[in-house]
């Protein structure tokens, strides 16, 4: 059976945090959490007082973005109410999933092979093909 989804911050015994949304799912003979889109959480101070915050994906070289966590690597559970927290959350990982590749045309420059880039660098600098150095 799987609880609502709620959001909520995770502190794992291993010490690590990360915000995430959450939803609980009981197993027979234990409790897994789903965890979608997990991020870190870091706040930077910056002179003064104020301050801001620098999120970052969870697992960096990860495509995915579900996880299933056991439920006994976790310290503690914090459901997050913060609306503003859960605001900067969605709004990165609307960021983040988006598909930010620009496809290639001949409209956005010259396309050439690496043979005519040095052809064209040895032009530029002067530089005999025929000698090596």
């Amino acid at each position: 059976m799987i609880e609502d989804d709620f959001f909520a911050t995770i502190k794992f015994k291993s010490g690590e945090e990360i915000f995430a949304k959450i939803a609980a799912s009981e197993e027979t003979d234990r409790t897994m959490l789903l965890v979608s889109h997990p991020i870190t959480v870091e706040e930077v101070k910056m002179r003064g007082k104020a301050f801001g915050y620098k999120f970052e994906p969870w697992l960096k070289t990860s495509r995915e973005d579900m996880f299933i966590i056991d439920l006994d690597n976790v310290l503690t559970i914090s459901e997050s109410t913060d609306v503003e927290m859960i605001c900067y959350y969605e709004d990165f990982i609307k960021k983040s999933t988006k598909n930010t590749h620009t496809k290639l045309d001949r409209n956005m420059g010259h396309l050439g092979s690496v043979n005519d880039a040095k052809i064209s660098l040895e032009k530029l600098f002067k530089i005999d093909p025929a000698s090596k150095e």
